[in-house]
């Protein structure tokens, strides 16, 4: 009888929040030969499905987490969502664990209050005028500062969730509401933010490594509600604008510290760039990277964060990604339409594998290029428009 064959890895990881951003940075951590361990709220989250073992806990309890990354040891902790007890991650850090980029970076971006303030006061970036609320009241006199229209968010929340445009002073009991619905940690604050009249929005991936600061093409990017529909790289730009924007993107990340990328959200404006927002890591518009890049964004967050070099990015095709999303909630469902989406030219798509649905949740994704960014775009539309989900009230598989 043969023994049991042990593999030893050289390195471990432990991904905190394991959607269809953490799936793809297990998978390139893998192709490196590390050892991975995927940690989220529920079962069969996408990234648990590929990684090595996975672990479900409730990521704002700090002794659940605690207790998880002692017992496993991870070389590096890497957070790949804000609802995290940041605190711990600050407390363990301190005690030697390598948390990814910086305990910092991510106790700062978690909420938009920490962020806002080391861009706007600290580092003196321009952005929107902005104030914050922790209750109704707070927030009529906040918008009567501000003016309206204008735009109010929970300081804690993700892809979107809580945000409105407030029009009138009648509205904002209703998006204080939508807030606080929509907030995540039961944090009980908003933020309100001057209506910015832009020309476009972009993401800008910046990756911090021991090669330096590089930057990947701008993305471009259609959001509604909030949470991103579609994107496309490169997002045209003039000269003046992307070095600006590289600026701000290099003063940001500086000053968070830390190796691997960032995704650096800017308003471009007839009177310069603006700062928005800033995550620690691979962004839901930078999916679009894996169907126009040498390396996605995976991969480069990957390699930064190993120590490894990272040659400048090398922009192959121009690209889109097209967002499939449920309109229903169900455990009972399936992804169509696959096959004939791939029959449009170089098209892909990516199943995430989400074991539930819910309303306006994202389920996969196409990805489309060509030789603009046009023509990528018209792609990926026609590719998406072909996939649906067929939900338990109106298909069953035909098993009995």
């Amino acid at each position: 009888m043969r023994g049991v064959q042990v593999v030893c890895y050289p390195k471990k990881v432990m991904l905190l929040g394991s959607g269809e951003l953490g799936k793809e940075v297990i998978l390139e951590a893998q192709r490196l030969g590390i050892e991975t361990i995927a940690v989220d709220r529920y079962e069969h989250a996408p990234a648990m499905q590929v990684a090595h073992r996975s672990y479900v806990v409730d990521m704002l309890d700090g002794d659940e987490l605690r207790k998880i990354i002692e017992k496993e040891k991870p070389d590096f902790v890497v957070p790949e969502i804000e609802a995290i007890a940041t605190e711990t991650l600050l407390e363990l850090e301190n005690e030697g664990f390598h948390i990814v980029p910086t305990a910092k970076a991510v106790n700062l971006t978690m909420d938009r209050e920490g962020i806002r303030r080391l861009a706007s006061e600290e580092l003196g970036l321009p952005t929107a005028k902005y104030a914050f609320a922790n209750n109704l009241e707070e927030l009529k006199e906040a918008v009567r500062e501000i003016g309206v229209p204008c735009v109010i968010k929970p300081i804690m929340s993700s892809s979107g969730k809580g945000q409105s445009v407030c029009r009138s002073l009648a509205v904002v009991e209703q998006s204080w509401n939508q807030a606080i619905t929509g907030s995540r940690a039961n944090k009980n604050r908003v933020i309100v933010e001057e209506f910015v009249h832009f020309d476009s929005e972009i993401t800008l991936l910046t990756v911090r490594s021991s090669s330096g600061t590089s930057f990947c093409a701008p993305i471009g990017h259609v959001q509604k509600d909030g949470d991103y529909i579609e994107s496309w790289q490169p997002h045209e730009m003039s000269e003046e604008q992307l070095l600006e924007a590289q600026t701000v993107a290099k003063t940001i990340t500086d000053a968070l510290g830390g190796y691997g990328l960032f995704g650096v959200e800017l308003f471009l404006s007839a009177s310069g760039v603006y700062f928005s927002e800033v995550s620690p890591r691979p962004h839901d518009t930078g999916m679009v990277t894996m169907a126009t890049q040498d390396l996605s964004e995976f991969a480069l967050h990957i390699r930064a964060i190993l120590g490894y070099p990272v040659p400048q990015v090398q922009l192959l095709k121009s690209g889109a990604s097209h967002t499939i999303k449920a309109t229903e909630e169900s455990k009972d469902f399936e992804v169509t339409g696959i096959s004939e989406s791939l029959s449009v030219q170089n098209t892909q798509i990516r199943v995430f594998g989400k074991p539930e649905t819910k309303i306006g949740r994202r389920m996969a994704v196409v990805l489309s290029n060509g030789d603009s960014v046009t023509e990528a775009r018209q792609k990926a539309e026609l590719a998406a428009s072909k996939v649906g989900i067929k939900y338990e009230n109106t298909f069953r598989k035909t098993n009995n």
